[in-house]
């Protein structure tokens, strides 16, 4: 099998230093041996391949950033988000589920959570021997999360839970959720666990993007919640939306993966691909086509490199984790689809994997706070005027 050398106009890698270009040469490696091979079969059997969750934890890649107290491997941001870049390049739906474990799972509670919820869940959330999940959108809540129905009921010992959340990765899979609601009419953060009766998680089906991926309702029927399963630091929309930074953070790192993986396969295509005597990559057209799509991965790789340093500072800005996520989706999309348009027909069938990225990232573009939003996230920054009421 060849190895991916990656997609380095800028000599990115001298402002890498040696752990961070370690750990992406591990999970490069991974995805190269592990994911690839499989993936397709999975997308189309519409199943996550659940045999390489132990591995993904013996490799340390579950809370990458948290503290070796827990388990974890107490990487820089930078690292975390080049360990995103390399798996969503085998498929959106493996960053997803390392994510969801990671940004919005194991970040909630190591931030939010007691001393107890943190020395009991992130030590097996890091190994893999649990699997959680993220409640926040509801069936009619996604952009606007802070309308939100789902409540919470103070009760004799803890709490009463009734609601539904929606679109939610590794639901059915899930060992824990957190989940967000409205407890005398403010939001806050919940552990519900699997087993508990009222509580149920059944998948979504008919999915023609991230089918690698399970997706899940989450649905809440008079749940009694113990008192000790509160995030007790949890409190206001604040919470659940320093969560969504997180996340939005490593789908910016992410996406960069999928183009990466689509301009390689165009790239080496179109010399590959005689008409009219000669390879389609000796045509003015197609080298516009390749030159735009390095253009766009270099410039979202830098984008990202800076925002890293940032976030690893303590200086970054939710406004500029924004202004990357939207950059990166749109750039990505764009990518993918120029890359099937190089590939001709070739690009549908599952030989090749860009019609897999393309249809995956119109599912990512739009979670985590849709390419509108972002741009109104900006906008506000940069006018001092709301356009959200």
């Amino acid at each position: 099998m060849q190895r991916f050398a990656g997609v380095d106009y800028f000599d990115i890698e001298s402002l890498l230093n040696e752990d961070e270009k370690m750990v992406r040469n591990s999970v490069r490696e991974f995805v190269d041996v592990e994911i690839i091979p499989i993936i397709e079969k999975h997308y189309r059997e519409n199943s996550f391949p659940m045999h390489i969750v132990p591995k993904l934890g013996e490799l340390g890649l579950f809370g990458i950033t948290l503290p070796q107290k827990y388990g974890c491997a107490e990487m820089n941001n930078v690292a975390y988000g080049l360990v995103m870049q390399e798996l969503e390049r085998g498929d959106s739906g493996v960053r997803s589920f390392v994510s969801v474990q990671s940004s919005l799972v194991m970040y909630p509670i190591f931030t939010f959570g007691s001393d107890e919820q943190k020395d009991y869940w992130l030590p097996k959330l890091a190994s893999g021997e649990k699997i959680g999940c993220f409640g926040l959108t509801e069936p009619d809540f996604g952009s606007n999360p802070g309308g939100m129905v789902t409540r919470a009921e103070k009760v004799s010992g803890g709490y009463k839970l009734n609601g539904a959340k929606m679109w939610i990765t590794n639901g059915t899979l899930a060992d824990v959720a957190v989940v967000w609601a409205k407890l005398d009419g403010e939001i806050h953060g919940f552990l519900v666990e699997k087993g508990m009766p009222g509580f149920s998680a059944p998948e979504m089906k008919g999915k023609h993007s991230l089918k690698a991926s399970v997706t899940s309702e989450l649905i809440f029927q008079d749940v009694v919640i113990p008192e000790k399963n509160i995030l007790p630091g949890s409190k206001g929309l604040k919470s659940p939306l320093m969560c969504l930074n997180q996340a939005r953070y490593g789908i910016a790192w992410g996406v960069v993966g999928s183009m990466m993986e689509c301009y390689n396969t165009a790239l080496n295509y179109a010399k590959s691909r005689v008409q009219f005597g000669k390879p389609i990559a000796a045509y003015q057209m197609t080298q516009e086509k390749l030159v735009y799509m390095l253009n766009e991965i270099t410039k979202s790789q830098l984008l990202n490199l800076q925002l890293g340093r940032l976030k690893d500072l303590g200086k970054v800005k939710h406004t500029q984790i924004s202004m990357a996520k939207r950059n990166n989706c749109e750039k990505a999309l764009e990518v993918a689809r120029m890359s099937r348009e190089i590939l001709g027909a070739n690009g549908i069938l599952d030989e090749y994997p860009v019609m897999r990225h393309s249809a995956n990232l119109e599912s990512v573009k739009t979670y985590e706070g849709t390419h509108e939003m972002h741009t109104l996230i900006i906008g506000e920054d940069i006018t001092g005027f709301s356009a959200f009421e």
